[in-house]
């Protein structure tokens, strides 16, 4: 049995094309590295939890509002000419920043430093699906294994870079984690734009605006606005459950809550890579949202640690499985032109909705307490669906049983 839910992976691990994958694993750690890392610095040199917060805000944001730009380089451009400069500047943002802080340098100066460092940090996530797409065109089982191994890989990368950087800020020194951010996001992502073989074809801009593939908005839209659902949805999660472990007397507890809800997405994604799905990516994006939507419901109501990590855990079945068919879905739809730029977007909705979600978290956990602040992530959850079930593929996109796929769900979901 074992042997045969590994097949799938043995089959497109086998290909050399793989290193690609694992190189952009090592490349996105400064994801969920620089963002606490930052903080945790910040408020070292400073002793301002607030002044920390506005740098890391400023970082996310400028990364959000270049994600759409980067991403159209990288389509027109190339990889291997776009990730070089963007990681290097990336890198030079950062340690700039780094030495900002410690040399007590003007605050403006820090957070333009900021700024630049979160919109050179490059999607490398969005790179490797894209080569992904380009090298199993052909083999959509196989893609589909490959985008679950993806999701996997991101849960992995959220589950080591807050404690490689936690344990190096607190155990040896504040820029230690951020060194380690620079080290890993620099060699990780020149490494793996020098892969050349695997990478897309390049796409260079029509000299005809008219002559440029449309963006399915029809899909893609709503897919969008699906991902910024989830990152309120994960955005409060996480502030609720921290203030949750406070409240019950173990604030250490959550970051074993989390790690446990993580723990939940990685294994469904696993899961998800080895079945050879009847149904199509449309279908299993709406069931998974209403799974989304339905693993937030109890939250408000649970009222221990241990009983909250059981809720968490199985909540986190849903997560990946819906990643997955929204990444999938976005693959099958977007013109080769535009694919990582569309992709891009979808990545974008994440980190647009991680602030805000996590805000009004905050806010209601003031005003009502952590359990009251769970129906924020419901919201999230009740909105992803919406999206869900707005989504249209273009009639233009044909593939497999998606027609009949599309019908059924309207009838059941509708």
């Amino acid at each position: 049995m074992i042997e045969t839910a590994l097949a799938p992976y043995r089959r497109i691990f086998t290909r050399a094309t793989a290193l690609f994958s694992l190189t952009g694993l090592v490349a996105r750690l400064p994801i969920s590295m620089v963002g606490l890392g930052i903080v945790l610095l910040a408020e070292h040199e400073t002793g301002s939890y607030a002044f920390a917060g506005a740098v890391s805000a400023t970082a996310l944001i400028a990364n959000a509002g270049f994600a759409v730009p980067q991403g159209r380089l990288l389509d027109r451009l190339g990889q291997a000419r776009v990730l070089p400069l963007l990681i290097t500047l990336w890198g030079l943002g950062l340690a700039g920043g780094m030495y900002s802080l410690s040399a007590d340098w003007p605050v403006l100066i820090t957070y333009a430093l900021a700024a630049v460092a979160g919109a050179a940090l490059p999607s490398v996530g969005t790179c490797v699906r894209a080569r992904w797409s380009y090298c199993l065109k052909d083999e959509p089982a196989d893609l589909h294994t490959a985008f679950s191994f993806e999701a996997v890989a991101d849960e992995a990368v959220f589950l080591l870079g807050p404690i490689i950087v936690t344990t190096l800020a607190t155990a040896v020194h504040p820029v230690a984690g951020l060194s380690a951010a620079l080290v890993f996001g620099l060699v990780g992502t020149y490494v793996f734009a020098g892969l050349r073989s695997t990478e897309p074809p390049v796409h260079p801009a029509a000299a005809d605006v008219s002559d440029r593939p449309r963006m399915p908005w029809a899909a893609i839209g709503p897919l969008t606005l699906l991902t910024l659902a989830l990152g309120v949805l994960f955005g409060a999660a996480e502030v609720a459950t921290v203030a949750f472990a406070e409240d019950e007397g173990h604030q250490g507890a959550a970051g074993f809550l989390l790690a446990v809800w993580a723990l939940g997405s990685l294994v469904a994604g696993l899961i998800s890579g080895a079945i050879s799905w009847k149904r199509g990516p449309l279908v299993r994006l709406r069931w998974g949202a209403l799974g989304m939507a339905a693993a937030m419901a109890p939250l408000p109501l649970v009222s221990s640690i241990p009983a909250m990590g059981v809720v968490l855990l199985l909540g986190g079945f849903a997560i990946s499985p819906t990643l997955i068919a929204a990444m999938s879905l976005a693959e099958r739809v977007l013109p080769a032109q535009r694919l990582t730029e569309g992709m891009m977007l979808l990545q974008t909705g994440i980190a647009l909705g991680l602030a805000p979600g996590a805000a009004l978290a905050g806010v209601v956990i003031d005003d009502a307490g952590a359990s009251a602040a769970y129906l924020v992530s419901l919201g999230g959850g009740l909105l992803a669906l919406v999206a869900a079930l707005a989504t249209r593929v273009p009639a233009t996109v044909p593939s497999h049983d998606e027609v009949a796929d599309v019908d059924g769900v309207e009838r059941n979901l509708a």
